[in-house]
């Protein structure tokens, strides 16, 4: 039986800069962190979203050979990566707070399609859309 998605991943080039992005400026808190040689198995939740993990992986052996883990950490960097999106309860506050922590934005918050959204990008290049629940 299924019981839906517990864990997707992303590409970050540090996984350090990432835990530390993910956590002290967005407020997640890690879940899960252990290696297997080089291989590093770090996930991190949101506070509010404990039944959900994701992963900061980075390219590389033993999944991927060199060649390829260079192409997946330049489409990353260059933003190419599918735009992930966060929740919040009001956009222009979470900017505000999100903002004053050092988070860089690529949007400002912009109301449109009956909401208001804004965007980030996290430090591998990973693209965020911030979006105001609807009430």
């Amino acid at each position: 039986m299924s019981e839906g998605i517990n864990t997707a991943g992303i590409y970050v080039d540090d996984q350090d800069e990432a835990l530390k992005f993910y956590v002290d400026k967005l407020g997640f808190r890690v879940h899960t962190d252990v290696r297997n040689g080089p291989y590093r198995w770090l996930t991190v939740q949101h506070p509010d979203q404990p039944s959900f993990q994701l992963g900061l992986l980075r390219p590389g052996p033993p999944v991927h050979d060199e060649a390829t883990a260079q192409t997946l950490r330049a489409m990353v960097a260059k933003g190419a990566m599918p735009t992930l999106v966060l929740s919040v309860a009001d956009c222009r506050a979470s900017y505000a707070k999100y903002k004053a922590l050092g988070v860089e934005f690529t949007e400002e918050p912009t109301e449109r399609y009956g909401s208001v959204d804004a965007g980030f990008r996290d430090p591998a290049g990973n693209g965020w859309k911030m979006i105001q629940a609807r009430g």
